[in-house]
C-alpha cells in the first residue's frame, strides 16, 4: 500500500488546530505540491485556523466548528458523503480529530505509529508512519510525506499576504528603524512570562538598540490585560496592537519586524513561516520539540532547569511530550538571558549586513 507507486489523484489532510501546529503543516503541503503537482489537496481545519491558512492558494479548505459537537460531525459527514480520497493524512492525535477522520472516506488512512498514536488514533487509520522518538513536531509531520515515498522536504512556509495586511504592517513599521515585536501570551497562562519582565526587555531594546517596540496578540481578556500591564510598567513608549488586527495582518506585522519575543505560542510559528527570527521563552515546554523550527539558537531554554526543579529529573528522563506547567516555572527564564539572546541576534544581523555591504 505504501509507499505510493503513483501520485494520488486526491489527498485529504486532517489537522484542525492549533495555530502553531497548522503552521507546521504548511511546509508539508509545499512538499506535497512539489512532489505531486497534479494532486487535488483538501485540508480539514478548524474555523479559527482557516482564517490564516486559507491564504494558501490552490488548496480546498473544509472547516470544522470544534464547538458544534455531534451536530458538527453530522454536518461534516453529510458534506463528505459523496467524496472519496486516495489518501487521508490523519495528523492530529485528539479523539475529536479521529471522530472527524471517521467521516472521511479514503483508501489509505495514514496516522502516527502505534507508540505515538495516543487517544486511540490507531483505531481510525489503516497505515502508519515510521516509528521515531524525540522529534520536533515539524519533523514528525514530515514522517507522513516520507511514508508516501516523498524523500525531499521543502521548508517553504510562505503565505501570500492580502493588500490590507501589507498596508497594516506598513503603517506600523513605515521605515528601516529596527522593530521588536512582543507577543506576550500563550493560550496557556502558565507558559507566560511576567509583564514586568517583558517591560524590562522593551526598555532594553529601545535604550540599547534604538528599536521601536510593538505589542501584538489576540483579543482575549488575558492578552489585553497583559498588554496594558506591560505598557504601564515600561519606561519607553510602546505601541499596543493587542486585539487590533486579523491573523493575516498579524502575520504581515511579524514579517515586517526585526525580531519577535514570544513564549510557546502560535505567533512564534507564524514568524517561522514568514522568516522572522524568534526569541522564544521556554521553561514550561521543551523547545527541542515545539520551539520555532528555524530559531532554536535564539531561544532561551530553561526546560532542563524546570525539569530538575519541578519534576526532580533531567529533561532527558521525562516523556518527550511532558509539559511543566507549574506556577513560577517561567521565572526560570531570566531577563538577563533574554537580553543576551536579543543582543546576540542583533549582532549577528548587523554582521551579516556588513558582510553583504563589503561583498564585491
Amino acid at each position: 500500500m505504501l509507499p505510493l507507486a503513483t501520485p494520488p489523484r486526491s489527498l485529504c489532510l486532517l489537522r484542525l488546530s492549533a495555530i502553531g501546529d497548522t503552521c507546521h503543516v504548511v511546509p508539508v503541503i509545499r512538499t506535497l505540491e512539489r512532489a505531486y503537482p497534479d494532486t487535488r489537496i483538501t485540508w480539514i481545519i478548524g474555523k479559527l485556523e482557516a482564517k490564516l491558512m486559507s491564504l494558501l492558494p490552490g488548496i480546498e479548505f473544509i472547516t470544522v466548528d470544534k464547538r458544534a459537537g455531534l451536530a458538527g460531525l453530522r454536518a461534516l459527514r453529510a458534506q463528505l458523503a459523496h467524496r472519496r480520497f486516495d489518501v487521508l493524512l490523519h495528523m492530529q492525535l485528539a479523539l475529536r480529530a479521529s471522530l472527524v477522520a471517521s467521516c472521511v472516506r479514503a483508501r489509505i488512512k495514514l496516522g502516527f505509529d502505534r507508540a505515538r498514536a495516543r487517544e486511540l488514533q490507531w483505531l481510525f487509520t489503516n497505515a502508519r508512519i515510521a516509528p521515531r522518538t524525540r522529534e520536533h513536531v515539524l519533523d514528525s509531520f514530515f514522517g507522513f510525506t516520507a511514508a508516501l515515498g516523498v524523500g525531499s522536504r521543502s521548508l517553504d512556509g510562505s503565505l501570500p499576504l492580502p493588500a490590507d495586511a501589507r498596508e497594516y504592517a506598513a503603517r506600523l513599521v513605515p521605515d528601516a528603524t529596527p522593530t521588536l515585536l512582543v507577543s506576550p501570551c500563550s493560550s496557556h497562562r502558565l507558559r507566560n512570562w511576567s509583564a514586568e519582565r517583558y517591560a524590562a526587555i522593551a526598555d532594553h531594546a529601545a535604550a540599547r538598540h534604538g528599536m521601536r517596540v510593538i505589542l501584538c496578540g489576540g483579543p482575549s481578556a488575558l492578552e489585553r490585560e497583559m498588554g496594558e500591564a506591560i505598557v504601564a510598567r515600561a519606561r519607553t513608549p510602546l505601541v499596543n496592537q493587542i486585539g487590533r488586527d486579523t491573523l493575516p495582518q498579524m502575520l504581515a506585522l511579524i514579517g515586517a519586524a526585526t525580531a519577535l519575543v514570544s513564549p510557546d505560542s502560535g505567533p512564534a510559528h507564524m514568524a517561522t513561516l514568514i522568516g522572522t527570527p524568534v526569541i522564544g521563552l521556554y521553561a514550561a515546554t521543551n523547545p527541542a520539540r515545539s520551539g520555532p523550527y528555524l530559531s532554536r539558537e535564539w531561544c532561551v531554554d530553561a526546560y532542563g532547569a524546570a525539569a530538575l526543579r519541578f519534576r526532580g529529573k533531567s529533561s532527558e528522563a521525562l516523556p518527550w511530550t511532558e509539559k511543566i506547567e507549574e506556577p513560577g516555572v517561567m521565572d526560570l527564564v531570566t531577563i538577563e538571558a533574554v537580553r543576551e539572546r536579543l543582543d546576540a541576534l542583533l549582532a549577528a544581523r548587523n554582521a551579516g549586513r556588513r558582510l553583504l555591504a563589503s561583498a564585491p
